[in-house]
């Protein structure tokens, strides 16, 4: 039974580890190799890698609005092949992972709750009062 909790382990632990060196080069990648004018200004916040190691979903934030998210993700969509063997040749790996590029929507969401929350504190002032007492 250890050999399968460390084989299972072993297993899930080398697609996060090709996650996170993927997640690092992608973004030095995007924001310096690539020239497209359509590509604003995007973070890589997560890669998600398959246990088989052949598909690989990029999740990214971009400032803007939403058209110049849109564009963004046209421009990395046309970039996929160059990442993806720019990322061949950083990371040593039997076959580079198929690209899948996706929205983080995490942080709207957060700057959504962040801004119920505030809201709710500035139309009932009186609660904060109280429970500071």
């Amino acid at each position: 039974m250890a050999l399968i909790n460390e084989v299972s382990c072993a297993m899930s632990l080398r697609p996060n580890r090709v996650g996170e060196q993927m997640k690092k080069e992608l973004g030095e990648i995007i924001s310096r190799k690539i020239k497209d004018p359509r590509i604003g200004f995007v973070t890589v916040t997560d890669v998600n890698v398959t246990g088989d190691l052949q598909q690989a979903t990029v999740y990214i934030s971009v400032l803007g609005d939403q058209e110049q998210r849109e564009n963004t993700l046209k421009g990395l969509a046309k970039a996929k092949g160059f990442i993806r063997s720019e990322i061949g040749q950083r990371i040593r790996l039997r076959k580079t992972p198929e690209i899948n590029f996706e929205f983080d929507e995490s942080i709207d969401y957060g700057n959504r709750i962040d801004t119920l929350l505030n809201q709710i504190s500035k139309e009932n002032p009186s609660n904060d009062n109280e429970e500071r007492e």
